[in-house]
């Protein structure tokens, strides 16, 4: 079996939201300085590299990351690619794409090989508008994954995650699908269990028989 990380590194140099910090990683015991062991500390906003979104995160009333249901974040997806596109994915643009009916886990990628040599990029990406994540809804898709620091556009990030996470979408974002070829693999992305989270940071990974 052929297991693809189709995660991020997070590191302080990671491209992060415009507002939020970046990652810092300190280590407060080290065995160099007569420390029984190595420790290090964490400092990250939920929303750092590949992470998901809970419902809470643009849903006042919505759940938390713990209220996600593991069987979305868990199955047969297809990754497709979307990096021909020209400007953000609108209805229109979906219902061309051909998807099978009944795909429950999308992977859009949107970054190509040359991509500024990072993952995603940290602006003018390729996002989703609320009328083609209202066709993702009616086809019952149950997870959203990007390649980009977010599944909606930057300028307007709201309706986009209203309309996925009223449906009950599960939105995965941040993922570097670079060296991913387009077509159907099993994802496996686990989201840490934070209660009461508005999202997490999460480890996806793609399988191949």
């Amino acid at each position: 079996m052929l297991v693809i990380d189709i995660s991020v590194p997070i590191a302080p140099t990671l491209p992060v939201y415009p507002g939020d910090p970046p990652p810092r990683i300190a280590r407060i015991a080290d065995c160099a300085h007569g420390d029984l062991a190595i420790v290090s500390t964490i400092a990250a906003a939920v929303h750092v590299g590949t992470h998901v979104d809970a419902p809470s995160h643009f849903l006042p009333d919505g759940g938390g990351v713990e209220t996600l249901p593991l069987d979305a974040l868990i199955g047969e997806a297809v990754v497709v690619d979307v990096t021909a596109a020209r400007g953000h994915l609108d209805r229109t643009t979906l219902e061309r794409l051909g998807l099978a009916p009944g795909e429950r886990r999308v992977l859009f990628k949107t970054v190509g090989e040359d991509a500024l040599g990072r993952p995603h990029p940290a602006a003018d990406w390729i996002g989703i508008l609320p009328d083609g994540a209202a066709w993702l809804v009616e086809q019952g898709v149950r997870l959203v994954g990007v390649d980009t620091l977010s599944c909606a556009p930057l300028d307007d990030p709201a309706p986009t995650h209203q309309v996925l996470l009223r449906a009950g979408v599960v939105i995965l974002e941040g993922l570097d699908l670079r060296s991913v070829a387009p077509g159907r693999y099993h994802l496996v992305c686990l989201p840490l269990r934070i209660p009461g989270a508005d999202g997490s940071p999460a480890r996806a990974v793609l399988l191949v028989e």
